[in-house]
């Protein structure tokens, strides 16, 4: 295929027409999302919930007549187990704190997938300790405070200490992690 093919659209593969949307294949779509994700019911509520506005589009259905089927599809993979909110929430944090999120940022990053507020507070608050070490990692990880060069250390120890912040670290972690060791930390 030529450039000028390539930048006019000519050869290019056609879109292919989203299939109409049955219970079947909506239970099929969603085990197959859940085969490759983990994900609460929020979330595979709006990746079906897409996928049938897409297919309502094309055909010229009502997206309206599909909500019964769709509440099934997700009571019936809530009851079987397949999606339990409580373990993706758990699993999710550990690997957020293990990466070096605040709990503030564990918080906003469960909540935006569709985890309840408060289901998502019990998992993002920590122990003082585990937020100090997520301080820590965060810092390695951005070459801050004691990762940092030790003649640039205390030129750049505000900037370091804002970076923390912008993170979602509060001040007294912030400066803790700032200003102790790198021998110290995990």
């Amino acid at each position: 295929m030529s450039d000028s093919e390539r930048q006019s659209g000519q050869g290019a593969r056609p879109a292919r027409a989203p299939r109409r949307i049955t219970a079947d294949y909506l239970q099929r779509a969603a085990l197959h999302y859940l085969e490759r994700y983990s994900a609460p019911a929020a979330q595979l509520r709006r990746v079906l919930a897409r996928k049938i506005t897409m297919s309502c589009r094309y055909h010229g259905d009502d997206p309206a007549l599909h909500a019964v089927a769709l509440d099934e599809v997700i009571a019936r993979c809530l009851s079987s187990g397949l999606i339990d909110d409580r373990r993706f929430a758990e699993a999710r944090a550990a690997t957020l704190r293990r990466k070096g999120q605040s709990s503030r940022s564990v918080m906003v990053k469960l909540t935006a997938k569709g985890i309840a507020r408060d289901l998502a507070g019990e998992f993002a608050n920590t122990h003082a300790d585990d937020e100090v070490a997520a301080a820590r990692v965060a810092a390695k990880r951005r070459r801050l405070g004691p990762w940092r060069r030790p003649d640039e250390r205390a030129a750049c120890r505000q900037k370091d200490l804002a970076a923390l912040a912008r993170l979602g670290f509060g001040y007294a972690t912030a400066r803790t992690v700032i200003d102790g060791d790198a021998e110290s930390a995990p």
